[in-house]
């Protein structure tokens, strides 16, 4: 008989009010050991506030929390933060500057402990800090301070790894490489990990499972890839990407735009609704003689448009229309360079399956 073992970290309804302001609000959450889970979402959502509680620095108004199928704090059960064999890492890092580097590292492990030593030494080297255990925080980089903070976050050998923003601090051009290692690291420490993060692309990178948040509550849960390909609404889809929104009526499970007619199931005619598109999924075409180009039939109707500006972005061009019928303003982006002057016609296309319709919020 094969028996399902609980999940590393199980969070449960939990609330947190501050005053009349509630700033968490009934988040749910599972994650399994090895898994790393991106909470993700803007400034003020309530992301650190649920890492806060997790990690046992604040109490949460209701709901519970489980390690491997134990409670370790409800409402009035509380187990301490020491206690919970949960590491955590900062956007700061927090290192000890009286203490060098092999001190850093070996804070959280007990004095004395066999083996305390030899896995400073193992993890300085897996994040390639190897001879770097005499000098101390100051004379390292930022990057090098974050690899210090993350191998002393995981020398106890934590069940749980709660990371918050960790990465925002670092130049840009270190975040990729620096966030693919530790990545590597954590999966082979096997901790079940939460990271904060208001980035998409950070999130997308690193996760196995996005926790989009908003408002205080968890509005879509999943794969990066059926996040962004299956947002629950507006919101979640433009928080990935610039979007473009043509706006219409239902009429007969219809929508008549530039585009010819969109299919609306599930909302109800004279229902007023939006069509989000990507810029990356509008096709572009020059203006042949008026009578513009050829679609499939999974492309729709051609509309016409005009260029309003173009900017070249390094890696793609953003090209700016307007269109013929109806005025709207639509990004698109194309691979390269690609810069048509202001004024030069061109048709639009867009695939329907590549097009999202929601309601329309007043």
């Amino acid at each position: 008989m094969n028996i399902q073992s609980p999940p590393r970290l199980q969070v449960e309804n939990i609330t947190r009010r501050f005053g009349q302001n509630t700033v968490v609000d009934g988040v749910s959450l599972t994650i399994a050991a090895g898994q790393v889970t991106c909470l993700l979402g803007p400034s003020g959502c309530g992301k650190s506030t649920t890492l806060r509680m997790i990690a046992g620095v604040d109490m949460q108004d209701s709901g519970r929390i489980l390690v491997d199928g134990n409670l370790i704090c409800d409402t009035v059960f509380r187990v301490p933060p020491e206690r919970r064999e949960i590491g955590l890492i900062f956007q700061d890092f927090a290192l000890f500057p009286h203490l060098s580097v092999s001190e850093n590292v070996a804070f959280g492990l007990p004095r004395g402990q066999a083996g305390r030593q030899a896995r400073v030494d193992a993890l300085l080297e897996r994040v390639s800090l190897s001879g770097f255990g005499p000098k101390y925080p100051h004379e390292l980089s930022g990057g090098e301070q974050q690899r210090v903070a993350l191998a002393r976050a995981l020398a106890p050998k934590p069940r749980i790894l709660l990371m918050d923003e960790p990465f925002s601090g670092l130049d840009e051009r270190l975040r990729d490489g620096i966030r693919d290692d530790t990545l590597a690291l954590l999966k082979e420490e096997r901790a079940a990990v939460l990271l904060v993060t208001h980035e998409p692309h950070e999130a997308m990178r690193m996760a196995d499972e996005i926790a989009l948040m908003r408002g205080g509550r968890i509005v879509q849960q999943g794969a990066p890839y059926n996040i962004y390909n299956a947002p629950v609404d507006r919101e979640a889809a433009a928080f990935f990407s610039d979007i473009n929104i043509l706006r219409g009526s239902v009429q007969g499970a219809l929508v008549k735009t530039a585009f010819g007619e969109f299919l609306a199931p599930g909302h109800p005619d004279g229902s007023e609704v939006e069509i989000v598109i990507r810029p990356q999924h509008l096709k572009i075409d020059f203006d042949r003689g008026g009578k513009g180009p050829n679609p499939t039939p999974a492309d729709g109707t051609a509309a016409r448009a005009t260029v309003v500006r173009s900017r070249f972005l390094g890696r793609e061009s953003l090209v700016e229309f307007k269109l013929d019928f109806g005025g709207d303003i639509l990004k698109a982006t194309v691979p390269a360079v690609f810069l048509p002057k202001p004024g030069t016609a061109m048709w639009l296309m867009v695939r329907r399956d590549r097009c999202f319709v929601f309601g329309r919020k007043v």
